[in-house]
């Protein structure tokens, strides 16, 4: 899983003396141990729950979802203790009212700084949870859906996730698969579907749902 290097990485700051480092990783540290599981030194999902309602954020809101995007997150419902700092260095944080005020801050953060389609694609590599798992099932493609690309294009995203509810030539859904979802949303018109070109080396998926909003705008 390859991520781009998230804007932290490019701000200019002053290193702090050696003791005052040390300080602010005890804090960072001390605050992954409030919500950590000891017998596995892991916050797992109860601990990310936990977490959630500190910071007043459903554990289901898409700022979750960045907040293990900035993490780097391997494991869905799980932070490690280095995930964890690291998440909090890049945002520049070492207390919960901090992490609380940059967390509130992430979607606008995300949409601006140019990183969202690659917050796109790791949104769809956090739901591979099997070993050598290539594909997510459609069920929760479809929710995935909607919180990801539902703020930005609702119409669109009811509609494909209506056609992928109905469908029954897919089970599960691929990364070149999702990926081409949130390039066709930004590229087509749907209010002309002539603008979409099939010989665009479009995924078979998509010929399919063009196909069906044809036939439903035939039919209306």
């Amino acid at each position: 899983m390859s991520l781009l290097e998230s804007d932290c990485s490019f701000k200019f700051r002053i290193v702090a003396p050696k003791k005052s480092r040390t300080k602010q990783i005890d804090k960072v540290g001390h605050l992954f141990d409030t919500y950590a599981n000891k017998s596995i030194d892991l916050i797992d999902p109860a601990g990310i729950e936990s977490l959630c309602s500190d910071l007043g954020v459903d554990h289901t809101d898409i700022k979750i979802l960045m907040l293990a995007w900035k993490m780097k997150s391997e494991k869905q419902g799980y932070f490690s203790k280095d995930e964890w700092r690291r998440g909090l260095k890049c945002l520049g944080v070492d207390t919960l009212p901090k992490l609380k005020k940059a967390v509130l801050g992430l979607d606008k953060e995300v949409m601006k700084s140019g990183y969202f389609e690659d917050f796109y694609n790791f949104a769809f590599q956090y739901c591979l949870t099997e070993d050598m798992q290539r594909s997510v099932d459609i069920e929760t493609i479809c929710e995935l859906l909607n919180i990801v690309l539902g703020p930005q294009f609702p119409t669109q995203v009811n509609l494909l996730v209506e056609y992928l509810q109905i469908q029954s030539d897919y089970r599960a859904v691929n990364l070149d698969q999702w990926s081409s979802f949130y390039r066709f949303f930004k590229e087509v018109n749907f209010s002309d579907l002539g603008s979409y070109d099939s010989m665009l080396a479009w995924p078979v998926i998509l010929d399919s749902f063009v196909e069906w909003l044809k036939e439903r705008e035939n039919k209306s």
